[in-house]
């Protein structure tokens, strides 16, 4: 059986007062400065820590990371 279609009933909240929650809640949200990556030079946001001063997004970040994880590998496998 198919459900009879209703008539819509009129909006409890009007419009104008939704619209007008939507742009606060918009309004509310810190912004935070881009900044562009030294490597790469894509906008990243800054991350808090003791590495604040490194200007890397965070692939560039992790490339890093990697690299110097492959240096340590190959002096130890030299000595």
């Amino acid at each position: 059986m198919r459900k009879k279609n209703q008539p819509n009933s009129p909006p409890i909240i009007p419009e104008s007062l939704l619209e007008l929650a939507k742009k606060s809640v918009e309004t509310d949200k810190p912004v935070r400065a881009a900044r562009h990556c030294a490597v790469c030079g894509t906008a990243y946001t800054p991350m808090s820590g003791p590495q604040q001063t490194e200007d890397l997004c965070w692939v560039c970040r992790r490339l890093k990371i990697s690299a110097w994880r492959d240096t340590d590998q190959q002096v130890s496998a030299q000595e």
